[in-house]
């Protein structure tokens, strides 16, 4: 479905374009011919939100994987030995993990350097034993964790090459050496934390097949290897392959633990979560509703985990095109994780499915419900940080907004002249964040009649954008569209909004190619123009590329 108004979350970072440019399709100018081109795809994408799992071990771990854990997100796989010597082998992981865990309280003391001066130390002396010839199990072991401290100090350049020396090590072992499954494991993990999905999958099949070998096919150790496969085949690009392995994960844990074990809660909203973001929300659904029945009967109704759960439905619900079955469960939703205390009133998570809400209410016409939800988020956000805290920006752009639709475009300037005043006391009236409420402020007094200073605050939104992202940018863009409109209004010479349009038009072809569905408006203009002109031959050539692109 296509959002009508498209509201800012509280975690927005004004000083990054790509999250600014989600509320431009809120104001709409008065005449639809010149309204501003959007350059985004204005498809609502929902949010999901994940509600804190057990681990699926059968037994504690009293190996290092456990902290790596903690820090590093690495899914967890139960070491198993089969060295002869089992007193030298725990020896040899306490040593390990004691590596990993003075390397983790450094980074919590903020003694980072001390932290790398640490794991340099140990990877000259583990280097000097490859050097002599040394390759085995725990080399590699060795590698893994000086790779996962410098994941844990957040300094990945030197991990992409510890990566593949723990590859050529591992390659030449077999699948019985010890500490094995999780060296792939954590290898699979840093490899796609980094971005190389193909030979985290590679990493991630061998440290499953070990364990099946080892356990059999339906043993639970082998979830948290399966989840991370899953990941990294949809992070790849293979959603069908990471479904599949999804299904497989929640049928190990069924025959396990029983249909209702809140251990399938991950497993579950992976699937749906997937399912959801390849364009499935019917079949997503049924996860999300899964997750809301086993909550239910382990922790009752009223549980604030149910509230959570049913927050996820009422996406896969919106994405559907129930939108109103999704209003009704989001406000349920809200309402029990409020009545719960399972979060704090001035909770982020909370804040953002509040934001949500509102802008599903404004999409099913219940502007004014929405408006009340906008208004809430303010006033917390005023209560527990301060009317001048620049979080305030986001709250004070999106009731505007509302303001806005509802064609009240005097509580929209006000409120938007308090949000600049706020984000110039924070970063300065030249900063590219600031031209976010400055164009919409453009818009809402070229609404007022007041175009004079509409135009003159429209080019100086162009004049700053052009410095901040170069004058080939889709901000750039956006920015000429809605200084033409304004012009336009004001009578200003129309071949020189002609070729302000077919700057746009180039923008526009550079950034989504020249058949893109996004080029239609700013053609339909440029067509426009052409006629009052009476450039004859040129019209026809941009009405012919006008029809084309409606065909396809």
């Amino acid at each position: 479905m296509v959002s009508s108004i498209s509201l800012l979350s509280s975690t927005t970072l004004l000083t990054k374009w790509a999250s600014q440019f989600s509320s431009q399709s809120s104001i709409s100018p008065r005449d639809s011919t010149w309204q501003c081109v959007c350059f985004r795809n204005q498809k609502r994408k929902p949010m999901l939100y994940l509600i804190p799992a057990r681990h699926f071990l059968s037994a504690p771990i009293d190996s290092i994987t456990s902290s790596i854990h903690a820090t590093s997100g690495v899914s967890e796989v139960q070491r198993s030995t089969s060295s002869n010597n089992v007193n030298e082998m725990k020896e040899f992981e306490m040593e390990l993990q004691e590596l990993f865990n003075e390397v983790k309280a450094m980074v919590k003391m903020g003694k980072e350097r001390d932290a790398m001066d640490l794991l340099r130390a140990n990877y000259v002396a583990v280097k000097e034993e490859m050097d002599s010839g040394l390759k085995g199990f725990e080399q590699a072991a060795v590698l893994d964790i000086i790779a996962l401290g410098y994941m844990a100090v957040g300094d990945v350049k030197p991990v992409r090459a510890l990566l593949d020396m723990i590859n050529k090590v591992v390659d030449n072992l077999e699948d019985s050496e010890p500490l094995l499954d999780s060296v792939l494991m954590h290898a699979g993990s840093m490899y796609s934390a980094i971005g190389r999905f193909e030979n985290a999958i590679l990493a991630q099949q061998r440290a499953v097949r070990i364990l099946e070998n080892r356990y059999g096919n339906c043993n639970t150790l082998l979830v948290s290897p399966l989840l991370g496969l899953a990941k990294s085949f949809a992070s790849d690009g293979k959603a069908s392959k990471a479904v599949g392995v999804y299904e497989r994960t929640v049928t190990i844990l069924e025959r396990d633990r029983g249909s209702e074990s809140e251990d399938l809660v991950v497993p579950l909203f992976s699937l749906g979560k997937l399912l959801l973001k390849e364009g499935k929300a019917a079949e997503a659904e049924i996860p999300f509703t899964r997750i809301i029945k086993i909550y239910k009967k382990i922790y009752g109704e009223k549980d604030g985990r149910v509230g959570m759960a049913m927050c996820s439905l009422a996406n896969a619900k919106c994405s559907k095109g129930d939108a109103n079955e999704a209003v009704d469960i989001y406000k349920n939703a809200l309402r029990i994780i409020k009545d719960s205390n399972y979060m704090a009133i001035d909770n982020s998570i909370l804040e953002n499915m509040r934001i949500d809400l509102a802008e599903l209410l404004h999409f099913v016409g219940r502007g004014e419900e929405g408006r009340e939800l906008l208004e809430e988020c303010l006033l917390i956000n005023e209560r527990f940080k301060g009317k001048n805290h620049p979080s305030m920006a986001t709250h004070l752009i999106n009731l505007a907004a509302s303001y806005s639709r509802s064609k009240n475009y005097v509580e929209a300037e006000r409120l938007l002249r308090t949000c600049l005043d706020i984000m110039e006391k924070s970063v300065g009236s030249e900063d590219q964040s600031i031209t976010f409420p400055m164009l919409n402020l453009a818009v809402t007094l070229s609404q007022l009649n007041r175009d004079e200073e509409a135009e003159q605050i429209a080019i100086k939104v162009l004049r700053i954008r052009e410095k901040a992202f170069g004058k080939e940018s889709l901000p750039v863009g956006e920015a000429l569209d809605c200084l033409v409109s304004i012009q336009a209004r004001l009578g200003r010479d129309e071949g020189e909004l002609l070729e302000l349009l077919k700057r746009v038009m180039m923008i526009q072809e550079k950034e989504f190619g020249p058949s893109a569905q996004e080029l239609i408006v700013t053609l339909q203009k440029i067509v426009h123009f052409l006629d009052k002109l009476e450039m004859k031959d040129e019209k026809f050539k941009f009405r012919r590329r006008l029809a084309l692109i409606r065909e396809r």
